[in-house]
């Protein structure tokens, strides 16, 4: 990293000018160096900045002229945004900027969105908006690490609200670059998922075990943005193996829940050729925002409200064979080795007897799915263990140290 932090600042330079100076005059100030992009269209910028809309251009492979000429401002915003983030990218690949920050209403948001996701996860990312938050934008453009803060005040010229948030915005940024962890000496990483502690328990077990065979353990909440970045970084590399033992966001996805990491859950590893031992934890449940009234086809299903935020509803027999189909699919598009491992007494923790979720016929559904699904060269490991058990973990431990005895796993970092 530079002695020098330089943070990429984007906005439309013919109509945010002033607002754009400000956040670069407040990073410089800050010790900071600020290198503005300009994905203004029309007009020209009253200032030279670092990227012109020219260069922004050329990198979508168009001219100005002609973006500017398609007549359509989606359209126009659409190709500016693919030239911004393929430059944001190249700009970070040679180790030229150390975070991004953009500002804009819904037009410059839509197109900060994609930049914030062409940068990998881990670089600071702050996109100032005058819609943070709003449902408006949906989930699955939603960088798993981006910052998203309210510009308040900030439609048209400064003041000082605006002048608030855009300070504000530019510490945050700064901060979180001066703030990366650069580490010592690393240790290769195994990349887990999970539902919390109490749903899903396996990693108390295996932290301890992963540890003493050399590994640092990194678990992610699968509860929509943790498993996006569970698969983003997955599909990075980032992982000596990954242990993907809670799908639900798999089952969610299949059935139009919002807790949902998108389309590529469960194939991160396959294209980051990552090892991956994989169970079926907490597939047996739909999530709900709790706080919305429960929609009248689960009013007769098994029902656990975790808090104020989310709730589960048991899956069908047909939806839980869907996902085990789901699962076959997906593990079958790896050319890295891959293990599917099937706890024959249950796969969370409120799936047990007397428990709101404990469906015997439905798990049975699921495993006689499972058996038809997983096919050669996928591994399938039949456990009889509920997931939560200790067998569960150690089934999981004899397929990594097998795969490490034959040279398929890495103990280097």
């Amino acid at each position: 990293m530079r002695e020098t932090l330089t943070i990429l600042v984007i906005g439309t330079a013919d109509t945010k000018a002033d607002e754009l100076l400000f956040l670069r005059d407040c990073l410089i100030g800050a010790g900071a160096s600020a290198s503005l992009m300009d994905v203004g269209v029309l007009g020209e910028a009253p200032f030279r900045p670092e990227h012109d809309h020219h260069a922004v251009a050329a990198a979508a492979g168009m001219t100005i002229n002609q973006i500017a000429a398609l007549a359509d401002e989606n359209e126009a915003m659409s190709a500016m945004a693919r030239g911004a983030s393929l430059l944001a990218a190249q700009l970070h690949a040679n180790g030229q900027i150390d975070g991004m920050i953009a500002l804009g209403g819904t037009m410059g948001t839509d197109l900060a969105l994609d930049v914030a996701l062409a940068l990998p996860t881990g670089v600071p990312k702050v996109v100032l908006s005058t819609i943070a938050f709003s449902s408006l934008i949906p989930p699955q453009r939603i960088a798993p690490d981006l910052t998203m803060m309210l510009w308040a005040g900030g439609l048209y010229g400064l003041n000082d609200i605006c002048r608030g948030s855009l300070a504000q915005a530019a510490g945050a940024v700064l901060g979180a670059a001066r703030g990366r962890f650069t580490g010592g000496a690393r240790k290769p990483v195994i990349g887990m998922s999970s539902l919390g502690k109490s749903c899903l328990s396996y990693m108390v077990t295996l932290q301890p075990a992963l540890q003493a065979r050399g590994f640092e353990l990194a678990v992610f909440h699968t509860t929509g943005m943790g498993g996006r970045a569970f698969e983003t970084l997955a599909a990075q590399g980032h992982f000596a193996a990954v242990m993907d033992f809670s799908l639900q966001e798999l089952t969610n996805q299949l059935n139009g829940s919002v807790v949902s990491a998108g389309e590529d859950r469960l194939l991160g590893a396959a294209r980051g050729l990552v090892p991956q031992i994989v169970a079926p934890g907490a597939t047996d449940m739909i999530d709900l925002p709790a706080w919305q009234p429960l929609p009248a086809r689960y009013k007769d299903r098994g029902f656990h409200a975790h808090n104020r935020l989310i709730a589960s509803v048991a899956a069908s027999a047909d939806e839980r064979r869907a996902t085990a189909r789901a699962i076959g699919e997906r593990l079958a598009q790896s050319t890295a080795p891959v293990a599917f491992l099937l706890p024959m007494l249950g796969i969370e923790q409120w799936d047990r007897p007397g428990e709101p979720m404990h469906d015997p016929q439905g798990l049975q559904a699921f495993i006689d799915e499972a058996r038809l699904a997983i096919q050669p060269p996928v591994e399938l490991v039949e456990v009889e263990a509920h997931i939560n058990d200790e067998l569960f973990a150690q089934a999981a431990l004899s397929v990594l140290d097998h795969w490490i005895q034959a040279g398929k796993v890495s103990r280097d970092a």
